[in-house]
């Protein structure tokens, strides 16, 4: 009896086959690689000056505000927007009158200069312009005028003042 059987043969490959399979993913380590440039920024290097780097900064915002993490989202303001509302008032504002759970897609981005860039973000069928701006290595989301404004109110007003406004979206 010969043990070259084709059985055999094919079992081993599959075996094979499987293990550098296993072996490949394994190794790869994407689970926890840091993704994008926002991420090797908070692993302590700076990052680029390039508008690449600035739609991956505001992407990042952007998901963290829809999906509810405003926290980590008020992290990537500049510090104007810092100075603006404490990183608690802009949590219980956002989790007073924010919609949650709908996506905010980057849709198209441009430089003004090395230091800022103008992005266009869409949710739903709304389109709006934000400004990042490359501050401390990085690139920082810059609050709008009126949200700047608005922030300076504190929590219980900003609220109050959106409620009245109807643009409170959990009236």
């Amino acid at each position: 009896m010969t043990h070259n059987h084709p059985i055999r043969r094919i079992a081993a490959l599959s075996l094979a086959a499987a293990a550098t399979l296993a072996f490949s993913s394994a190794c790869t380590g994407d689970d926890e690689a840091p993704a994008g440039a926002a991420a090797q920024a908070a692993a302590g290097g700076p990052e680029a000056k390039s508008i690449e780097a600035a739609k991956t900064a505001a992407q990042t915002v952007f998901d963290r505000f829809a999906g509810g993490d405003f926290a980590g989202a008020w992290d990537m303001y500049t510090a104007a927007g810092k100075a603006a509302i404490t990183k608690d008032d802009y949590v219980k504002l956002n989790q007073a009158c924010s919609r949650k759970g709908l996506a905010i897609q980057l849709t198209s981005a441009r430089l003004e200069g090395e230091n800022r860039a103008v992005v266009i973000a869409k949710q739903l069928v709304a389109a709006q312009s934000y400004t990042m701006v490359y501050e401390a290595d990085a690139w920082k989301l810059e609050p709008a005028k009126e949200g700047l404004a608005l922030y300076k109110q504190g929590a219980a007003k900003a609220i109050a003042a959106q409620k009245k406004a109807g643009t409170c979206a959990n009236q």
